[in-house]
């Protein structure tokens, strides 16, 4: 006869368990393969009906202690033994029958076939995302998901998105994953916020970089600008002699910190010479060729 382990179908490492320990391992186990929701795997329900069975034997007294000097024999001893195939449309297998026959008796016979509907198994969550700009996240708003449902249906929900959630912080609503077994609760539905840079803002943790486009001429002499924030402008001194590359930092104007407060605004600066130039202006940049001894690719 060959052996079959009912603490490994169960993931137990030993026999010396409490009864809560065991019915902790039949519902993780029950839920895992349950026929309902592996509906592609073929060897789901056999293998559903081995934790059935494992869990009729171990929640018995009398049948655990029949048990366990078998195991103890066997896997105590460290000796491999292969799984029996079990018969179709055998209710146990010939394991179970050879050692333990009607040890479980009349009355736990009648329930062996209910034992999965006394124990509720919660249904499983549910992940998936949204890509929403930083404009949205920043001031909070709401958007339409839809799903399609084991069943192939489409679901539709309305997803609250908090003012100032960070990026890849996941949204949770209660309830709104797979549906539970037996009377278990359902699962829940995660949704993480990937926040999408923009034309005019990119997000780097609770900093908002944006770019400051200078004329060659402000860059030269120095100016005061003005830069256009996520909600508001702000005024900003630049001064002389800056070049591209550098920047500016502009404090609390950027994101939320979810504490109330913002991080920073970082200004890039980017000067930007004109394509196109009037003759007035081309004759003034050939006088500054002529005065000028400045040479950029010259190393001071």
């Amino acid at each position: 006869m060959i052996f079959k382990d009912y603490y490994k179908i169960l993931n137990l490492e030993t026999s010396k368990i409490t009864p809560q320990e065991l019915k902790i391992a039949y519902r993780e186990a029950a839920k895992k393969y349950h026929p309902d929701i592996n509906i592609q795997d073929k060897f789901a329900e056999e293998r559903f009906k081995d934790i059935n069975e494992a869990y009729r034997v171990l929640s018995n007294s009398t049948s655990k202690r029949k048990y366990d000097r078998i195991w103890n024999n066997n896997v105590g001893k460290k000796k491999k033994y292969e799984e029996s195939k079990r018969k179709n449309g055998s209710k146990f297998s010939e394991f179970f029958t050879m050692f333990f026959g009607n040890i479980v008796g009349e009355e736990q016979e009648k329930t062996n076939n209910k034992v999965n509907k006394k124990i509720p198994i919660r249904g499983e969550n549910v992940e998936t995302e949204i890509n929403m700009s930083i404009e949205e996240t920043y001031y909070g708003t709401e958007k339409k998901i839809s799903l399609r449902t084991l069943k192939g249906k489409m679901k539709t929900f309305v997803v609250k998105v908090p003012a100032g959630i960070r990026n890849q912080e996941k949204i949770r609503l209660i309830g709104q994953g797979k549906a539970g077994i037996n009377g278990g609760k359902n699962g829940d539905l995660f949704i993480k916020v990937n926040i999408q840079n923009s034309k005019k803002f990119r997000l780097e943790g609770i900093d908002l970089y944006t770019d400051l486009r200078l004329t060659p001429w402000e860059a030269a002499l120095g100016t005061r600008a003005t830069i256009q924030t996520i909600d508001d402008t702000a005024s900003v001194y630049v001064p002389k002699g800056i070049e591209s590359g550098e920047k500016v930092r502009i404090q609390g104007k950027g994101y939320k910190d979810g504490k109330g407060g913002r991080g920073d605004l970082i200004a890039e600066v980017k000067i930007v010479v004109p394509k196109k130039l009037s003759s007035e202006e081309e004759k003034l940049y050939k006088q500054l060729e002529q005065i000028s001894e400045f040479n950029p690719r010259i190393k001071n």
